[in-house]
C-alpha cells in the first residue's frame, strides 16, 4: 500500500475524534504530536503523567521552557487556567478513572483489545513499561496510535500479541496510517480508508475478520 498517512496526519485523524470538554492523556512518542493538531475552539483538557493538567502544544523554536516538559521530556506550553500537582496525585486521576481518553503508541494490538507497548524482547531493549499499564486500566478510552506494519511488512494488529502485554482488552480504536479500526468485543470494524488502502488489501495484511462501516 502506498500513498499512507504521514504521522502529522494521522494525529490530526485521532484529534478529530476528541469532543469538546475531554479529559485526555498523551503517551509518549507519536500521541504527543496530537496536542498540535487540537482545534483552538474546542476545549480538550490534556493530562502529562509528571503532574500537569491543562497542558497547551508545543512551543515554537526558541521559546522552549525546559522547566516545562511532559513525560517524555520535551517542552510543552501550559494553558490558562492548567494547574500543577504531584506525580502521585496524577497516577491517583490515571487509576481511578478520572480520564476521558489516553492516546499510546504500540508495538503490537490484538483484535480483542489487547495492548503491547512496553517491551519487544529484543536483547538491546531496555524495558520499562511506566505509567501505560495505568494508563491503559484507567483510562475509559484508550486509543492506540501507530503505523500499521513493522519495517518487515507484518501488521501490528493482530489476532494475538506475541510480545508482552500492557493492558488486557483495553484499547477502543486504533489509528494507523491506512486505516482507523474500532474494536469492540473482539470485532474489528474499519471506519476510515486512506490513500490507496482496499478492503481486500487489508484483509490479506492483517489476517483478520474485518468488517468495514459504510
Amino acid at each position: 500500500m502506498s500513498n499512507r498517512l504521514n504521522r502529522d496526519q494521522i494525529a490530526a485523524r485521532v484529534a478529530r475524534d476528541i469532543p469538546e470538554g475531554a479529559y485526555v492523556n498523551l503517551g509518549i512518542g507519536l500521541p504527543t504530536l496530537v496536542a498540535n493538531h487540537l482545534p483552538a475552539d474546542r476545549e480538550v483538557i490534556l493530562h502529562t503523567e509528571n503532574g500537569l493538567l491543562g497542558m497547551g502544544p508545543a512551543p515554537e523554536k526558541g521559546q522552549e521552557d525546559y522547566d516545562l516538559i511532559n513525560a517524555g521530556k520535551q517542552p510543552v506550553t501550559e494553558l490558562p487556567g492548567s494547574a500543577f500537582f504531584h506525580h502521585a496525585d496524577s497516577f491517583a486521576m490515571m487509576r481511578g478513572g478520572h480520564l476521558d481518553i489516553c492516546v499510546l503508541g504500540a508495538f503490537q494490538v490484538s483484535r480483542h483489545g489487547d495492548l503491547a507497548n512496553w517491551h519487544t524482547g529484543a536483547p538491546d531493549a531496555i524495558p520499562a513499561v511506566g505509567g501505560a499499564m495505568d494508563l491503559a486500566i484507567g483510562a475509559k478510552d484508550v486509543y492506540v496510535m501507530m503505523e500499521l506494519t513493522t519495517r518487515e511488512g507484518q501488521s501490528k494488529l493482530v489476532e494475538a500479541c506475541s510480545y508482552p502485554l500492557t493492558g488486557v482488552r483495553c484499547v477502543s480504536r486504533v489509528y494507523t496510517d491506512v486505516a482507523v479500526f474500532d474494536l469492540r468485543d473482539g470485532k474489528v470494524t474499519v471506519i476510515d480508508l486512506f490513500g490507496d488502502a482496499t478492503p481486500d488489501g487489508l484483509l490479506a495484511l492483517t489476517g483478520l475478520p474485518l468488517t468495514f462501516a459504510n
